[in-house]
């Protein structure tokens, strides 16, 4: 049958048809270099090497170096590694380079092609990224493509969990260094926050490929990355409050999952009341009352932590402590805690110790970290899907590249059942069809809890099975790189194991390659790697990870997805009107049908939650760019900062400010003789530096005499300071005072603006935009900050004391009382303890918040 769209195509190409065209001329200059760099020795390589570096210090461009560079990685990999990049790989490697995102399908190779983009950037000498979705990969991509890099002349390290400081700063400074988003993003926070250059890890972010982009920056991008500290102890109140909630009855609250929350309803308030009255935690008898805010918070995490988590699907209890559950990978996050208290109120309700609760201390998101680099690219099987977030969020364009050999693998339609019994029956009646031939099988879940119902029915059947989810994640690369060999049964969660080749008849290196060839061409025989969905996730693109772990390159293979209309994405995003029209098609129990109507519906709602969660993804951009942005001041103040030779000019500005300031409310204290904010003012930033009578001629004297009394004064302590320690010393202390205030302050502002980005959404009730009045507060709220950082600064300086230890004589000859000096920064009293809580006498402040804190 004639179709005009095949007319029109070979007519008009697609955008991503010409970029494809514009990268193969590029291809064809890099082929035209292959057979030259054959006749190269090995150790022509290295040399091949500083020739480039040296055309870039000339002003050769990159873009200029490209096809001979690719060219010498492309020999570098087949000596190295016997593996010759494919032409596919090449356009994958020059859209990495151009920033944009490589969509290859799994098994093309990604983690090869990665290695072209990596070197050409390297270059430069500023360093490279590579982002992987574990510790495992950033290990394994570094030791295995650093033989393709040693070889060229590069070095090459990898960031773990467990290295020191000293190891990662050595692994930063290689020129290519594979690591997870989570240890970038937290040494960069933790960089920020350390006292001298020398200590920080992290160089400059030049230039960063993502693996997985999707994962790394969409999936995990509503989840920031949060550094915390301890606060307040409240854990008895979680418990009693847990205690209490579940006392309440079904009527007393509404769950919504759609907004993944529990409201009370106005019984359930007055149960509340009741309820908290008679335990004595309830004041003046009003669950709203501003004194009970906490309590209302409190109640909010215990309803969500006991009606709307689930163990075993958002996490699990091991070793007596509650570990969280990534909902896509199934995997364990290990150190990570559900913020704002829901974590306590969880461990309240599995009745297992309650950790104290945490504040932050810094948080990014993964959006705004990776908005540091100067270039950002990546690669994954499924971006296409996407492609608008990445456009607009990060401004980055997708480019489907081509298989390297035809995809042969066969995508059966959904096979749609009215129950999940029903659905569940079918698929076991599958797998043990498929498994009695020989036929590897994968069998995708959505959580931990789904993937034990199907190990258990299978268990009831006898057949042998390995279940691959967060209680064995350790094992979890060796498990699925043996998901290809005969009579292979692995149930798993969504899409673990990504990074991870699955070659049909068994991972490579670990049998003969005679043996692997006739395994491969047996399993080929059963029609390759079978994958079965047991539902619908919420997103098409896991759905299509999913598919795509089977038929790598050219490789027989089949996938189906099974749904039922109990499943989660139907039951609360489907259409109401589903059941109806099964029962019109005439569905009976047990059958199942295949329609177009039943597949659109399923699309339909899949595009529902994609819609919604790029919604919230964007929202959330928008309120953290308004924190990034102050970040940025903070951090780049604080670098300055730390980096000055002459601290002494920022406290002489703050000085000189203040003096102004407080001028200028003395004039407008004037027409209101009863105000004694000038007064006050003054004397919260001199302190205990003026005698009163001082203090009484310098709050009377005329504008310029009070500045040159405070000048003389602040002058005075830090002159008295440098005799005593020396110069170098003495800057010393004013910068790390200056850094701690930085600190400190920027601690409270993260703290106030989380609390106003709770309440913030209840404007809209008031016909204002949500946005723009946390934008208006935060700005607020932030020149508040670096109005305090400054007092704060100034009038430590302006009360720090210098007590010398006294020498061995003086100690023998006098015995010295504790009360006889103010406890201070530097009093070094060996023969006595400073308790952390004591008052520091220089700032009022607790010695573990002030000088002790030093």
């Amino acid at each position: 049958m004639f179709n005009p769209l095949n007319l029109i195509t070979k007519f008009i190409k697609s955008s991503n048809q010409k970029e494809l065209d514009r990268i193969g001329k590029i291809v064809e200059k890099i082929n035209l270099n292959e057979e030259d760099l054959k006749n190269l020795n090995d150790d022509d390589f290295p040399k091949k090497t500083n020739e480039f570096k040296n055309q870039i210090k000339d002003g050769k461009t990159l873009n200029e170096l490209l096809p001979e560079a690719f060219a010498l990685v492309r020999e570098a990999a087949k000596r190295t590694r016997n593996e010759r990049h494919f032409n596919v790989q090449l356009i994958g490697g020059v859209a990495l380079h151009e920033g944009k995102i490589a969509e290859m399908r799994t098994g093309e190779g990604k983690t090869l092609t990665i290695t072209l983009a990596a070197y050409l950037n390297a270059l430069s000498g500023k360093g490279v990224h590579i982002v992987t979705v574990n510790d495992y990969l950033a290990k394994r991509d570094s030791i295995e493509m650093g033989q393709i890099y040693n070889f060229l002349g590069l070095s090459s390290g990898f960031i773990n969990n467990y290295q020191d400081d000293a190891e990662r700063k050595k692994n930063y400074n290689c020129d290519i260094t594979y690591a997870t988003n989570s240890e970038l993003g937290f040494d960069y926070l933790r960089d920020n926050m350390k006292f001298s250059e020398q200590e920080m890890v992290q160089r400059d972010h030049n230039f960063s490929i993502v693996d997985e982009i999707d994962s790394c920056l969409i999936d995990e991008a509503r989840t920031p990355l949060i550094i915390s500290g301890a606060a307040e102890d409240k854990t008895a109140q979680y418990l009693v409050i847990d205690k209490l909630i579940r006392i309440l009855n079904n009527k007393d609250f509404e769950i919504d999952e759609k907004e993944k929350s529990v409201l009370l309803t106005n019984d359930g308030i007055n149960n509340v009341e009741k309820l908290f009255s008679n335990a004595g935690i309830l004041k003046n008898n009003n669950f709203y009352d501003p004194e009970n805010l906490h309590l209302v918070h409190h109640v909010n995490q215990a309803l969500r932590a006991n009606h709307l988590f689930e163990k075993g699907r958002d996490y699990i209890v091991k070793d007596g402590s509650l570990k969280i559950i990534d909902e896509l990978t199934g995997r364990i996050l290990e150190g990570r805690r559900f913020g704002d208290g829901l974590h306590q109120a969880l461990e309240a309700k599995e009745k297992i110790k309650v950790q104290a609760e945490n504040q932050t201390l810094a948080s990014i998101t993964y959006q705004n970290y990776f908005k540091l680099y100067k270039k950002l690219s990546g690669c994954t099987g499924t971006a296409a899907t996407e492609s608008e977030e990445f456009f607009e969020i990060y401004n980055l364009p997708v480019v489907v590249i081509p298989t390297n050999k035809e995809m042969i693998r066969k995508d059966f339609n959904d096979l749609i059942f009215r129950t999940e019994k029903e659905k569940n029956e079918a698929i076991i009646e599958k797998i043990i069809e498929r498994n009695k031939l020989g036929q590897p099988i994968l069998v995708f879940t959505s959580s931990i809890n789904k993937s034990e119902v199907y190990s258990n029915l299978l268990n009831q059947k006898n057949i042998k099975h390995v279940v691959l989810n967060a209680k064995n994640h350790e094992n979890e690369a060796e498990i699925i790189a043996n998901a290809g060999k005969e009579n292979s049964l692995i149930i798993t969660t969504s899409i673990s194991g990504r990074g991870v080749d699955i070659q049909l008849g068994g991972k490579k290196g670990s049998i003969p390659e005679e043996e692997l060839k006739i395994n491969k061409d047996k399993i080929k025989s059963f029609g390759g790697l079978f994958v079965i969905g047991t539902e619908r996730m919420e997103s098409r693109r896991v759905d299509n990870q999913a598919r795509g772990r089977s038929g790598r390159q050219g490789d027989e293979g089949s996938s189906v997805f099974y749904v039922s209309l109990e499943d989660d994405l139907m039951r609360i995003f489907g259409s109401d009107s589903m059941n109806n029209m099964l029962e019109k098609l005439g569905l009976k129990d047990g059958e199942s049908i295949d329609h177009p109507w039943i597949n659109k519906a399923l699309e339909r709602a899949q595009q529902k939650v994609e819609a919604r969660n790029f919604d919230i993804r964007k929202t959330l951009i928008k309120f953290d760019n308004v924190l990034n942005d102050q970040r940025h001041v903070v951090f780049s103040q604080r670098k300055n900062a730390m980096n000055s030779e002459n601290i002494f000019d920022y406290s002489d500005e703050f000085l000189k400010e203040i003096s102004d300031d407080l001028i200028n409310l003395k004039i407008s204290n004037l027409s209101n003789p009863k105000s004694n904010e000038f007064y006050n003012k003054t004397k919260q930033i001199v302190g205990k530096s003026f005698e009163e009578a001082e203090f009484k001629d310098l709050i009377e004297a005329k504008d310029k005499d009070f500045r040159e009394k405070i000048s003389n004064k602040f002058q005075e302590t830090r002159n008295e300071r440098i005799k005593l320690l020396g110069e170098d010393h003495a800057k010393e202390i004013e910068k790390r005072i200056f850094l701690q205030s930085i600190d400190l302050n920027w601690k409270s502002h993260i703290q106030y603006l989380e609390q106003l980005r709770q309440v913030i959404g209840l404007r809209s009730y008031g016909q204002r935009d949500p946005l723009v009045e946390y934008k208006k507060e935060a700005f607020e709220l932030f020149s508040n900050l670096l109005e305090k950082l400054k007092l704060d600064y100034v009038s430590i300086l302006m009360n720090l004391k210098v007590v010398m230890e006294p020498n061995n004589e003086e100690k023998n000859s006098k015995k010295i009382n504790p009360s006889d000096n103010p406890k201070c920064l530097l009093l070094i009293k060996k023969n006595q303890k400073i308790s952390r809580n004591d008052r520091c006498e220089a700032t009022g402040k607790k010695f573990k918040n002030c000088c002790g804190a030093l």
